[in-house]
């Protein structure tokens, strides 16, 4: 029967942007390990499925502390996905044995049987690129495909990275797709999507959502991160208006970023009036 006692618990140990969490995978899979805790998110094999990237903290200090799941809020988060994923091996990333020890501590995992450093698996001189490309380019790599966090990074360049690796002579190889993020600039030339586009898309949506009974206004803000959307919509009598508001905008998000690859920066809905099919007309 699984007890979370039994986690076998490893970890992998380097300072700062010397190319952990690019060896992750492999070196997890070299360890019969399917399951990644690094900076925020718990990871099964190339899927998020708890957490959030502290690599998006607005300050260093706070991204140790998310890093290190201090809120209660994020530690329970991770808690459930253990209990419902029930692993039986779990490797830590961290900068410090003080750091994976707090982490294991804070999530209630077993004691950390074995530490595996970046040094025992990397050379000086792989290190040291890894180093530089950090400070001079500020790439970070995250060991999950490009589409599992693509919403996270909204604003971010984001790069996939594929690793091929040979495991010898007639063994399986080891095939995973990480994630490289930086700030954004352009480099692959600009496309353009019309605002008609967006409203074309909005105007969809309120036809095929009863509790919209049209839209009244749509302001379009395009930002270097992502669109800004301001709308205003006539809702239908009858209809619960803010849980028909909240709806109706997540639907919106949902919709333009699936259809155009474009990730929405922030959007904005006001219910402008109520239509009274009775009278037939619209109160503001």
């Amino acid at each position: 029967m699984w007890s979370h006692k039994n986690i076998k618990v490893y970890a992998l140990v380097g300072p700062s942007g010397t190319g952990k969490s690019y060896r992750a995978q492999y070196v997890a899979s070299e360890n019969n390990i399917n399951y990644i805790i690094d900076d925020g998110l718990f990871i099964k094999d190339n899927e998020v499925i708890a957490g959030s990237s502290a690599k998006k903290a607005p300050t260093k200090i706070e991204t140790v502390k998310h890093a290190l799941f201090q809120t209660e809020e994020e530690k329970k988060e991770i808690q459930s996905a253990i209990k419902k994923y029930k692993p039986e091996g779990i490797m830590i990333l961290g900068t410090s044995d003080s750091m994976v020890y707090k982490i294991a501590e804070n999530l209630g995992l077993p004691k950390i049987s074995k530490i595996i450093r970046i040094d025992d698996i990397a050379t000086e001189e792989e290190i040291e690129t890894a180093r530089r490309i950090r400070v001079t380019e500020g790439k970070h790599v995250i060991p999950v495909p490009t589409f599992e966090i693509k919403k996270d990074f909204s604003g971010y360049i984001l790069d996939p990275l594929q690793i091929f690796k040979s495991k010898g002579i007639g063994k399986m190889p080891y095939v995973t797709e990480k994630s490289i993020i930086r700030p954004t600039f352009s480099y692959l030339g600009n496309f353009t999507i019309s605002d008609l586009v967006f409203r074309q898309i909005i105007e969809y949506l309120a036809f095929k959502t009863p509790a919209i009974y049209k839209l009244a206004k749509l302001r379009i803000n395009k930002l270097e991160e992502g669109p800004s959307l301001y709308i205003e919509v006539i809702v239908e009598y009858g209809y619960n208006i803010r849980e028909s508001l909240i709806s109706f905008k997540e639907k919106c998000i949902k919709e333009i970023e699936n259809l155009t690859a474009m990730n929405i920066e922030n959007a904005e809905i006001v219910a402008r009036g109520i239509h009274i099919p009775e009278e037939g007309k619209e109160e503001e």
